[in-house]
């Protein structure tokens, strides 16, 4: 411990440095120094207290959670099975498929695991997992939902070089670009985040771990670090969604000069990805780019990103696709 901690003045004030982070002396005075660097679990108060309603939360969030995984496999079996969808499009919608499994399955099995035990607790290690791979995997269905779209715009606007420009080498490109975008996204917060010291309530007002959250718990000031890391997260967030409504109104422009009745055809091709484009960065943003710090707003909004957005995606595409009902 003495390793890490060193000391500075500033006026009356002195700090003590605890690694690169700085801590005012006062603070670190009312905590035991020797348990500075070991933080065991942090608590999580869940979306309930009653009993009742946690037994209610247990069987609805289960059928859900069963849903999202069945609906989604099922979508990518037809799709790895049905000839008439090896196409590029469905290549990235069965992508989308397992990625939405995935975000689900980082915090949907705790939660309901949870609803069972009377103390909700997560170990330091899992807490850390939990935000490494919802960025992860966050970070990158941005990406794989921008994808999809140049998709579309190639498909409408582009429909005769449609068949060199999307061929299997550049979708293949274009999963893996959303993988490692994802991934150094992760990353990057990662970072920060493990090497921040925690030193007061360990409470976590929520069903998982989020860096807004968790960082609330460090015992430093944790205003502009908090904004450094929502603008991590929100920076990609409001990019990638720039992106979307680029393509989406220079596809409607485009079929719009050409045709008038091509709009309603545009409208019906795009209007499932359009839903799922806005379920799933309508969250995104009011959590990370424009917080409304209100508790219970900001649970639903967890509920919504990690269980609601992944078990829609399937059912959408299912029942405005002509293709994937054929193959049913």
């Amino acid at each position: 411990m003495s390793d890490r901690l060193r000391s500075t003045e500033t006026g009356r004030n002195r700090y003590l440095y605890y690694g690169q982070t700085l801590i005012l002396e006062d603070t670190l005075s009312k905590i035991d120094k020797r348990n500075l660097t070991v933080v065991s679990e942090f608590v999580l108060l869940g979306l309930g207290h009653s009993w009742n309603v946690q037994v209610l939360f247990l069987m609805i969030f289960s059928m859900l959670y069963l849903i999202i995984v069945s609906g989604n496999i099922v979508i990518m079996i037809l799709i790895i099975t049905d000839p008439h969808l090896h196409c590029p499009m469905y290549f990235l919608l069965a992508n989308l498929c397992f990625v939405d499994m995935w975000l689900s399955s980082v915090t949907t099995p705790k939660m309901i695991a949870d609803f069972l035990r009377e103390k909700k607790t997560i170990s330091f290690g899992g807490c850390m997992c939990q935000i490494l791979f919802m960025h992860f995997v966050g970070g990158g269905e941005m990406v794989l939902l921008v994808a999809m779209a140049y998709d579309h715009y190639v498909a409408i606007c582009k429909p005769l070089h449609y068949p060199t420009i999307m061929s299997l080498h550049k979708c293949f490109g274009l999963v893996v670009t959303s993988w490692t975008i994802g991934f150094v996204h992760a990353v990057s917060q990662m970072v920060v985040i493990v090497q921040l010291p925690f030193c007061g309530p360990r409470e976590i007002d929520s069903f998982f771990c989020d860096i807004p959250l968790v960082i609330k718990l460090a015992c430093i000031v944790s205003y502009n670090l908090g904004i450094l890391m929502n603008a991590d997260s929100g920076v990609p967030a409001m990019t990638s969604f720039v992106l979307l409504l680029i393509s989406y109104t220079y596809i409607l422009l485009t079929v719009h000069q050409s045709s008038k009745a091509g709009v309603s055809k545009a409208l019906s091709t795009c209007t499932a990805h359009i839903i799922v484009v806005v379920l799933f960065f309508g969250p995104c943003i009011f959590i990370y780019v424009w917080p409304l710090s209100i508790t219970w707003v900001d649970k639903f909004l967890a509920v919504f990103y990690s269980v609601i957005t992944p078990l829609l995606n399937p059912a959408i595409y299912a029942l405005r696709n002509k293709e994937i009902k054929n193959a049913v």
